[in-house]
């Protein structure tokens, strides 16, 4: 009987800070996470609140997502993050960043699946105060400035760039003007590109 409870307090300590009998570890911390994120905002959320928020060990929220700014995305459904979106955009020649921007929104809301949660998360911001609050931060924090900064530009120059595309996504998609909602998404980068290019170069 020693042996076998020997056995089990070892068995138990190879696992810290997982909640015992948890099938869904990760679920539980993006829900976790949701409610922190809600509550605090995106700045102030911390990856040790949203650990305590969980039951579990900060350790274990690494274990899952690398990055706060990734398990925002996570948590919100988003299809898109600063981990992927920054170095895409700074990826190729300065002078096509327009039209990389452009293509890039265009095709992460094509499709239903990458879409709807968008469009959710911009309906939330427009009637909920800490909804805005926290897509405000993240989407200013941890992705504009970030690729402001690495391209040497104003943020107020980035965030101009993205107003005008976020009014074409709710054009688009939440309002349904015509013909905007069924162009095609090469006649949108020709005339969007190149009204997104002069932000970055002046």
């Amino acid at each position: 009987m020693k042996r076998g409870r020997a056995s089990e307090e070892k068995t138990v300590r190879r696992r810290p800070g997982r909640r015992p009998g948890s099938a869904d570890t990760r679920g539980e911390i993006l829900a976790a996470a949701r409610k922190v994120f809600a509550e605090k905002g995106f700045d102030k959320a911390t990856v040790r609140g949203i650990a305590r928020e969980a039951g579990v060990d900060p350790a274990l929220v690494h274990h899952y997502f690398d990055t706060k700014e990734g398990m925002f995305a996570a948590a919100m459904q988003l299809p898109i993050t600063p981990e992927v979106v920054v170095p895409l955009l700074l990826a190729g020649p300065r002078e096509e960043l327009g039209e990389r921007l452009v293509r890039m929104l265009l095709e992460v809301t094509a499709t239903p699946e990458t879409r709807e949660p968008m469009v959710a998360l911009i309906r939330s911001a427009m009637t909920n105060d800490r909804v805005r609050v926290m897509f405000r931060e993240f989407i200013a924090n941890a992705l504009l400035h970030q690729v402001a900064d690495r391209l040497q530009v104003p943020h107020l120059r980035i965030e101009a760039a993205f107003a005008q595309m976020f009014g074409v996504i709710m054009g688009r998609y939440v309002i349904g003007l015509e013909p905007l909602a069924s162009a095609s998404h090469d006649e949108l980068v020709e005339l969007l590109a190149p009204t997104i290019q002069r932000y970055f170069t002046g």
